[in-house]
C-alpha cells in the first residue's frame, strides 16, 4: 500500500498558514508531509518564503501523528551542514519519531544569497555527500573536528539530540543521485517516476511528489496553476532551473509559458480516478510514498476532495 502525503509549499504560504495546513493535512488522513526550504519563491506571485526551521517548531506542537520532513534542505552553501545537524536534531527532539531530514544539492535561486560561488552539478553532489557525513558524525553526540574537501568543523558537539535519530532522505533525479542515496541516505525523494533511479537506489523508502491543482472548475484550475506555478511549463531548460538566481529572472523565463504548457506537468482535475492514476504511476515505478502539492491558495476544497474521494481509495 502506498502512503499518501502532503506538500507544505513555503513558497505560497506564510508561516502561520503552514502550521494550520499541517494540522488540516493530519486531520484529512495524510500520514506525512514535506515542507519546502527556500530563501526565495520561484516567482513573486507565489509571495512567501519563511524560515522553515521556525515553522517546524510550531508544526511539532500543532500536530500529533503527522510525520514531517524538509522537502528539501540544501546543506552545502546557504547553511553549513553543522548548523543543519543541530537544527534537524532539535526538530527530531520536538517530534519524537516523526521528523525526517530531506536534503538535496539545491538551487542557485536560494543558495547564492551569501555571495559564495555556485559550483557545477557534479561538485554539488560531492558536497552533498560530504555534508551528510558531517551531519551523521555530529549526531553521534561526540566532539567533531572535520577537515574535508569542502567543509571544516572545529571541535563541535551537539548536546541536544533526540532519542531516535531522524532518517536522511536525498532528493534528486537520475542514476547518480540514486547511487549517492544508496550509499549515504535512508530514503529517496523525487518528482519523477524514474525506475532507473529506483533500481540504483536499492530498495529503501522512496517518496515521489506529484503537482496538482484541484478545482471543481477545471479551466479555473489550469489558470490557477499557470498563475502560481508557471515554471512547471518550462521545456527543454536542462539545468537552467538549478542555475537561475532570482524570481525576476524566472519571471522572464516563463513569459512565453502558456496555461496548456503548465497543464502538461500539473494535474488539473476534479476526477478522483485521475488523481489515483497519477499516484499509481509512481507506485508502479517503485515508490512506496507519494506526496501531493496542491498549487494555489485554495487548499480547503483540496483537503475535502482528498479526504472523501482519494485517500479512502488508495488501498
Amino acid at each position: 500500500m502506498v502512503e499518501i502525503g502532503y506538500a507544505l509549499s513555503s513558497e505560497e504560504h506564510g508561516p502561520n498558514e503552514l502550521v494550520k495546513l499541517a494540522g488540516r493535512a493530519e486531520a484529512a488522513g495524510f500520514s506525512f508531509a514535506l515542507v519546502s526550504d527556500h530563501y526565495h519563491p520561484w516567482v513573486s506571485k507565489q509571495g512567501q518564503s519563511p524560515f522553515v526551521w521556525s515553522v517546524l517548531g510550531a508544526i511539532a506542537h500543532g500536530t500529533h501523528r503527522l510525520r514531517v520532513g524538509t522537502g528539501v534542505t540544501c546543506p552545502i552553501r546557504r547553511i553549513h551542514p553543522a548548523i543543519i545537524a543541530q537544527a534537524a536534531a532539535t526538530a527530531a527532539a520536538m517530534m519524537p519519531g516523526r521528523f525526517f531530514l530531506g536534503v538535496g544539492a539545491g538551487e542557485n535561486l536560494n543558495e547564492h544569497i551569501t555571495g559564495d560561488a555556485w559550483p557545477p552539478p557534479p561538485t554539488r553532489l560531492d558536497m552533498l555527500e560530504e555534508a551528510i557525513e558531517v551531519i551523521r558524525e555530529l549526531w553521534k553526540g561526540d566532539e567533531v573536528t572535520h577537515e574535508g574537501v569542502f567543509f571544516r568543523v572545529d571541535e563541535a558537539r551537539l548536546y541536544t539530540l533526540p532519542d531516535e535519530l531522524p532518517p536522511i532522505y536525498v532528493a534528486g533525479s537520475g542514476k547518480r543521485t540514486g547511487e549517492l542515496a544508496a550509499r549515504a541516505a535512508d530514503g529517496l525523494i523525487s518528482t519523477a517516476p524514474d525506475e532507473e533511479m529506483i533500481e540504483a537506489f536499492g530498495g529503501k523508502p522512496c517518496l515521489g511528489q506529484i503537482a496538482v491543482c484541484y478545482d471543481a472548475d477545471e479551466k479555473r484550475a489550469v489558470r490557477t496553476a499557470h498563475a502560481y506555478w508557471p515554471t512547471a511549463g518550462l521545456k527543454g531548460s536542462g539545468n537552467l532551473q538549478w542555475e537561475t538566481k532570482t524570481p525576476e529572472l524566472f519571471e522572464e523565463m516563463v513569459k512565453n509559458v502558456r496555461p496548456e504548457d503548465v497543464k502538461e506537468s500539473v494535474l488539473c482535475s476534479a476526477d478522483p480516478a485521475e488523481h489515483l492514476a497519477k499516484i499509481r504511476e509512481f507506485a508502479d515505478a517503485g515508490f512506496d510514498h507519494v506526496y501531493v502539492h496542491q498549487i494555489g491558495p485554495e487548499q480547503g476544497a483540496f483537503f475535502d476532495f482528498y479526504e472523501k474521494e482519494v485517500i479512502p481509495r488508495i488501498a
